[in-house]
């Protein structure tokens, strides 16, 4: 294992065993290089990778922290990689999605609140078409965030934000292209608020399904 390597594993066992907290600051270098049996530089180059996928935050004139550890902190750089793969993996990242929004969808149906369905319901009822495509992605894009937001479940919430961007430029190729792809949205979008206010998971998974496989089978003929 290569030195850096190394002193990463070690900090990271000191986050993990929770004897560094989120937020907490750091010992001083000397202090916990020599803690951790680590030469200093070493420990800089284990310091100044975790910080740039934001496990670490180092504050300069001030000292290093643990970052929030927050889902959404950490996943950054997933969308980092995402972000360069729109054109080669689009298909692959519509298949991922929908894997996770039909799982998202189900747990939402079991704890959705009445507020949550009328807000949802009123996502459901799209703009007319005269708004242009780019009200109609932005409608939609809320819609699908917020049921990501009532499933409860942050890691997911934030994998999903995270696959919205290269989805979204094959959602407006599909409406761009075909004439009744709106319309249907609308439809479908119903039948997941329909299921939601029955918390009917099984049946929200299935719409959900339905839903989100639509793109990715118009983008494999489009192939």
């Amino acid at each position: 294992m290569a030195v850096t390597d190394e002193a990463i594993d070690k900090i990271k066992g000191m986050i993990v065993s929770g004897e560094l907290q989120p937020g907490e600051k750091l010992p001083k270098e000397a202090d916990l290089a020599a803690k951790l049996g680590l030469s200093r530089n070493s420990l800089r180059e284990a310091v100044k990778a975790l910080s740039l996928i934001q496990i670490l935050d180092v504050r300069q004139g001030d000292g290093t922290y643990v970052t929030s550890l927050e889902p959404n902190l950490l996943l950054g750089a997933i969308s980092f990689v995402v972000d360069f793969h729109h054109d080669k993996s689009v298909l692959d990242f519509l298949q991922v999605r929908r894997i996770l929004e039909p799982a998202a969808t189900a747990l939402a149906a079991e704890r959705i609140d009445a507020e949550g369905i009328a807000k949802l319901r009123a996502l459901a009822d799209a703009p007319s078409p005269d708004a242009g495509h780019e009200a109609l992605i932005e409608q939609d894009l809320r819609f699908h965030h917020e049921i990501a937001v009532f499933s409860g479940n942050e890691v997911l919430c934030s994998l999903l934000e995270t696959l919205s961007s290269p989805t979204t430029r094959a959602r407006i190729w599909r409406g761009l292209t075909e004439d009744d792809s709106w319309l249907r949205t609308i439809r479908e979008h119903h039948s997941i608020v329909d299921a939601l206010e029955n918390h009917d998971a099984a049946a929200a998974h299935a719409w959900s399904t339905v839903h989100t496989s639509g793109v990715e089978q118009w983008l494999r003929r489009m192939a």
